[in-house]
C-alpha cells in the first residue's frame, strides 16, 4: 500500500488592518480596517457616518501617529469644527500640528453634466495635494453621493467609482467613503457596496417611540469578523460600540470568595460568600430588603478597596443614601473616596441595547471589581422578557470575561411562584436569594432563602432576615419551612 502523501503545508497571512480607536469597534472587526484599501460607511442621515469618519481621522492622528485627510462636500472646515468640538476634539489644534487637514469641496449638482468625458481628475489633484501636504495616512470622503448626483449612467458611475477607489488604494491610504443608503440598497445608488473592500452599515430605528443604533460589518474581503448587529452609542465621548458575546464560555472560573457584608449570610454559604467573578440574582416581594442586601455587599466591597459601580432604575443616587442610613449603612464616604459609583436613569430613557451599551463604557472607564444592577423588574416592563434576557446574557457573559461580581436585584408578587418572573433569568445566575414576606402566627417577618449557589455546598435552610438600625442580620433557623415548601417545587428545582 502506498504511503500517503503528505499534506502540502499552508501558509496562512493575516490581513494587515489599521486600529480605528473607537471603543468595540476594533473588537467586531478584528483589528480595525483593512490597511490601504477603502471602507464604505453607509446609512440613512443623522444615524453617525460622519461622526465614525471624524473619530477614525482624530484618533488616527492623536493615537497612532497617523495625519488624515477630510474631504467634505457637505460641511464646511468651520461647521464641522464646531460640531465635533462637543466631543473633544480640536481640530484647529490638529490642522495647527499638520495631522489633520479639512477640506471643504463646493459641488452643485447643475455643474455636473453627464457627458462621457466626466472623470474625477481634478479631485484627483486636489486630494493628492492634501496628502502630500501632511503626509497623511488616512483619508475621510463624506460623502460619496456630492460627486455622482448629476450622474444616472450606471456605467459612467460605476468606472469612476472603481477608479477614485483604486486611486486611493495606488496611494496606500487607509480610507473611509461614507454614502447614504438607498430605499432598497445600502446605497443610494447601489454600486459602491460591490466595489469597496469593507462595508459598513449603520442603522438608527425606533420601536415603541425609543431609538437604537445598530453597526453591522457587511463585508470584508480577506479576514473574518463579526456578523451581527452591534448596538453602539452616540455621547459626549464619540462613538462606542457593544460587542455582542463571546463565542464561546471560556470565561475563568475564579475560586476566591468576598463576603457579602452579612456575617450570617456568609455563614451559609461555607463561611465564605460568594465567588468571586460570579453572577448572583436577588429576587423578592416589595419591601423584603433587595436594595438594602446588595447596598450591604456593595459597602463590604468598598470596604476592601474595591471600586462598585450601581445603576439604579428606580431611585435617585441621594435617596439611596438617605434610606440606607435607616438601616445602618453609610455609603457616603465610599462615595468621596471614589470607591462607589452611582449612574441612575430611567428604563425608558434608551433601549436595552443603549443601556448596554452604557454599561459597558462606564465599566471600561471605571473598572470596577463590582457591578450592581438594582432591579431588572423594571427593564422587563419597559421591553419584554425575551428582550431582557438576550441583553442579560451578553451583559453576564462580558462580566465574567472581566471577572466582575455582579448582582441584580428583581421584583417578585405575592402569591405568585418565587421563580415565575426570575425563570428567564435565573438559569444565568450562579447564586440565586430569594426574599419573601411571611405572617406566622399573624406576625409579619421576612424570610431569606438561598436557593443555589453553584460550587458550594451551601446552607438551604430558611432563615429570618432581620432589618434594623444596626444594619442587616439572619435570625434563626425557621422551624416551619414555610419558605421552603414554597420554592422547592418542580420548576424551582429545574431553574437552578
Amino acid at each position: 500500500m502506498p504511503a500517503a502523501k503528505p499534506k502540502p503545508k499552508v501558509v496562512r497571512t493575516s490581513l494587515a488592518k489599521v486600529p480605528t480607536g473607537i471603543q468595540g469597534l476594533d473588537e467586531v472587526t478584528g483589528g480595525g480596517l483593512p490597511k490601504g484599501r477603502v471602507t464604505l460607511v453607509c446609512g440613512r442621515a443623522g444615524c453617525g457616518k460622519s461622526l465614525l469618519g471624524m473619530e477614525f481621522l482624530v484618533h488616527g492622528a492623536v493615537e497612532y501617529g497617523e495625519p488624515g485627510v477630510c474631504m467634505n462636500f457637505e460641511e464646511t472646515e468651520e461647521k464641522l469644527t464646531a460640531n465635533v468640538a462637543s466631543l473633544g476634539f480640536d481640530l484647529r489644534d490638529l490642522s495647527k500640528r499638520k495631522k489633520l487637514l479639512v477640506d471643504f469641496v463646493s459641488i452643485e449638482r447643475n455643474q455636473i453634466a453627464e457627458t462621457g468625458e466626466y472623470n474625477l481628475d481634478g479631485l484627483f489633484i486636489r486630494l493628492a495635494h492634501a496628502v502630500k501636504a501632511i503626509k497623511a495616512k488616512r483619508v475621510v470622503l463624506d460623502s460619496v453621493e456630492a460627486l455622482f448626483s448629476g450622474i444616472v449612467d450606471s456605467a459612467i458611475l460605476r468606472s469612476e467609482l472603481s477608479r477614485l477607489f483604486r486611486w486611493l488604494e495606488d496611494q496606500k491610504l487607509t480610507a473611509i467613503v461614507t454614502g447614504e443608503a438607498g430605499s432598497d440598497t445600502l446605497t443610494r445608488h447601489g454600486l459602491e457596496e460591490y466595489v469597496a473592500d469593507c462595508v459598513i452599515s449603520l442603522d438608527h430605528r425606533v420601536s415603541d417611540q425609543i431609538s437604537t443604533r445598530r453597526l453591522r460589518i457587511v463585508k470584508y474581503r480577506g479576514t473574518s469578523h463579526g456578523t451581527d448587529e452591534y448596538p453602539f452609542l452616540i455621547d459626549e465621548e464619540g462613538i462606542s460600540v457593544v460587542p455582542i458575546t463571546s463565542l464561546v464560555l471560556n470565561h475563568k472560573a475564579l475560586r476566591d470568595r468576598v463576603s457579602t457584608g452579612i456575617a450570617s449570610l456568609d455563614e451559609m454559604m461555607e463561611g465564605k460568600g460568594f465567588f468571586r467573578g460570579s453572577s448572583v440574582l436577588v429576587t423578592g416581594t416589595a419591601g423584603t430588603g433587595k436594595s438594602s442586601l446588595v447596598a450591604n455587599f456593595s459597602s463590604a466591597s468598598c470596604a476592601r478597596g474595591e471600586k462598585c459601580l450601581y445603576f439604579t432604575f428606580e431611585e435617585s443616587p441621594s435617596q439611596i443614601l438617605r434610606n440606607m442610613r435607616s438601616v445602618g449603612l453609610n455609603l457616603e464616604p465610599w462615595m468621596k473616596k471614589g470607591l462607589l459609583h452611582f449612574n441612575a436613569m430611567r428604563p425608558t430613557s434608551t433601549g436595552l441595547e443603549g443601556h448596554l451599551a452604557v454599561i459597558h463604557r462606564l465599566i471600561s472607564q471605571i473598572r470596577p471589581s463590582v457591578v450592581v444592577i438594582d432591579p431588572i423588574t423594571n427593564l422587563v416592563s419597559a421591553s419584554g422578557s425575551y428582550d431582557i434576557k438576550s441583553m442579560l446574557v451578553r451583559l453576564v457573559d462580558f462580566l465574567k470575561m472581566q471577572q466582575i461580581t455582579s448582582i441584580f436585584t428583581n421584583l417578585t408578587f405575592a402569591g405568585d411562584p418565587q421563580e415565575r418572573t426570575a425563570a428567564a433569568v435565573s438559569s444565568l445566575m450562579d447564586t440565586w436569594i430569594v426574599l419573601r414576606d411571611s405572617k406566622p402566627n399573624g406576625r409579619p417577618r421576612r424570610e431569606l432563602y438561598v436557593l443555589k449557589s453553584r460550587g458550594m455546598a451551601h446552607s438551604r435552610e430558611a432563615r429570618e432576615l432581620i432589618v434594623s438600625k444596626k444594619g442587616l442580620e439572619l435570625g434563626l433557623v425557621l422551624k416551619d419551612h414555610l419558605l421552603a415548601s414554597a420554592v422547592e417545587g418542580p420548576s424551582a428545582v429545574a431553574a437552578s
